[in-house]
């Protein structure tokens, strides 16, 4: 019977992601935190016992117990940082959207090709409880064929926002449709499959700054089922709003939790007399746990040697719809689609 290694991980980028996505991993298995910011490397590690705080990343891929990496940097250095780790024969969970353009996440899929490695990205949203439940609905109650879904998603940004990292797009590859927009786009997919229709702009209306703070999107599938997102960071109040049609049914998620208000699924079912539908609300009170959920299917990848779903190929279909809505509104500077 062959021996079952134990997984232990690797951190990059010590910022908030990268806090929660350490707080999700199972106790002990952290063996390194690292940030170009070594001190933060070191106050990060010091709370995970036998982690070891670093800037240097060549240790990391070189050191052979280290079974995979978790990336949660600036979405400019997600790719380069994910390529050098899948070639050194390391799995990845990378955080959405996984690369600035798709081009970058194809040469990735051509070196996991070569060393076998696994690559996740982190559409975390999946796994909240609400998408869940409507997962689970759709599995089990009789809703009738999904015609089109509307979403909506935004943040009112901060003092300063304009002048943050996601604001340059050389560490950002994008504005908003970039950084939340990703998000509701995987969603959709998720729920509704490929698109092959895709209109929409992107403009900036409030914020300071090159990227977009705002993008409306129209997405079809090849038999005219219709996603209608918008994503924003000039919200002012913070807003997380799908809502899925059904023939017999609607599906309502909503919140994610903390300013987000208290997250929920209503369902709605349609009765035989139509009229005012039939109304259950699902409620999650607790904290947000995705995180976990995420990192568990991440693992269960692992050990299963499972091609991990958002993956590559996901994440390809994205950003091929980002870099599309970006030259439709003229920023084809942004997210380009190339392989360089």
């Amino acid at each position: 019977m062959d021996e079952v290694r134990p997984i232990y991980f690797a951190l990059i980028g010590c910022g908030l992601v990268g806090k929660r996505r350490a707080a999700a991993l199972p106790a002990g298995t952290l063996r390194y935190a690292c940030d170009l910011q070594a001190k933060e490397a070191d106050q990060l590690a010091q709370q995970y016992p036998g982690c070891t705080g670093t800037d240097r990343l060549k240790d990391i891929l070189a050191d052979e117990k280290v079974t995979a990496l978790i990336v949660a940097t600036a979405h400019s250095a997600l790719a380069p940082i994910t390529l050098a780790a899948v070639e050194a024969g390391k799995h990845v969970l990378v955080e959405k959207p996984g690369a600035i353009h798709a081009g970058q996440l194809e040469a990735i899929e051509g070196a996991a090709l070569r060393t076998g490695s696994l690559v996740r990205i982190g559409y975390n949203h999946r796994y909240h409880p609400a998408i869940l439940k409507a997962d689970q609905l759709i599995a089990q109650e009789d809703l009738g064929d999904l015609m089109f879904v509307r979403g909506r998603y935004g943040h009112g940004g901060r003092l300063g926002f304009d002048r943050e990292w996601r604001a340059n797009p050389k560490l950002s590859g994008g504005g908003e449709l970039l950084d939340q927009g990703v998000h509701l786009i995987d969603l959709a997919i998720h729920f509704q499959g490929e698109f092959s229709v895709i209109d929409g702009h992107t403009p900036t209306y409030f914020w300071d700054m090159p990227v977009d703070d705002n993008a409306f999107m129209s997405l079809r599938t090849s038999d005219g089922r219709t996603a209608w997102l918008h994503v924003s960071c000039t919200e002012w109040k913070n807003l997380f709003s799908f809502e899925l049609y059904f023939r017999r049914a609607k599906l309502h998620a909503e919140g994610l939790g903390g300013s987000y208000g208290v997250e929920r699924l209503t369902y709605y079912r349609m009765l035989p007399e139509m009229g005012p539908p039939q109304t259950t609300i699902f409620e999650y009170p607790r904290a947000d746990d995705s995180w976990s959920r995420e990192l568990q299917e991440f693992i269960t990848d692992i050990v299963k040697h499972r091609t991990p779903v958002p993956g590559l190929v996901e994440g390809k279909s994205i950003l091929r719809i980002v870099e599309t809505l970006y030259a439709k509104s003229g920023l084809s500077g942004l997210a380009p689609d190339d392989k360089s």
